[in-house]
């Protein structure tokens, strides 16, 4: 008799490589109120978000939802904020990054590389509904190229808008 891990073929047993169990068991969530805190602290406090982070490195990619779907993490908050020197230090500690911090933090390859994948991608919304050309201009002079970038689709869609 063979283990489950074993494939029979031609008669011969070959072992297949192990397969990590599966668990039910995880960890427990994050405290919603810690979650609410680190977020706000994302949109304009560095040290805060560092101290936080300090101590519950299971906020880095936390998400708190404002109502409605409306869902933000740390990272959101510094992007459309314009908080450079905290979205570089969540992504440094490995958050999840975003096109809207890659907008905000002049990454005009990636918009670009978006745009080409997915034309439309332009039309995607941010945290409280902001769009990826906010992001960039809150991005200052690191981000004039994706503002260029993206004010042609901008200036489609509002003539869209205006003629229907």
């Amino acid at each position: 008799m063979h283990s489950r891990r074993s494939l029979l073929f031609a008669g011969l047993a070959v072992p297949l490589p192990l397969l990590p169990q599966s668990t039910t068991e995880r960890p427990p969530a994050v405290e919603s109120a810690l979650v609410k805190d680190f977020v706000i602290a994302g949109h304009n406090d560095l040290e805060k978000v560092q101290t936080m982070l300090a101590a519950r490195p299971a906020l880095l990619n936390a998400t708190w939802d404002w109502g409605g779907g409306d869902f933000e993490t740390a990272l959101g908050g510094a992007s459309h904020m314009g908080r450079r020197d905290i979205a570089l230090f969540l992504l440094d500690k490995g958050a999840r990054m975003d096109l809207f911090a890659a907008a905000m933090l002049g990454k005009v390859d990636i918009i670009k590389a978006a745009l080409a994948a997915f034309p439309d991608i332009h039309k995607s919304l941010g945290p409280h509904k902001i769009p990826m050309i906010a992001h960039a201009k809150k991005g200052g002079e690191d981000a004039v190229a994706v503002v260029k970038l993206l004010e042609p689709y901008q200036a489609a869609r509002a003539s869209a808008i205006s003629i229907g």
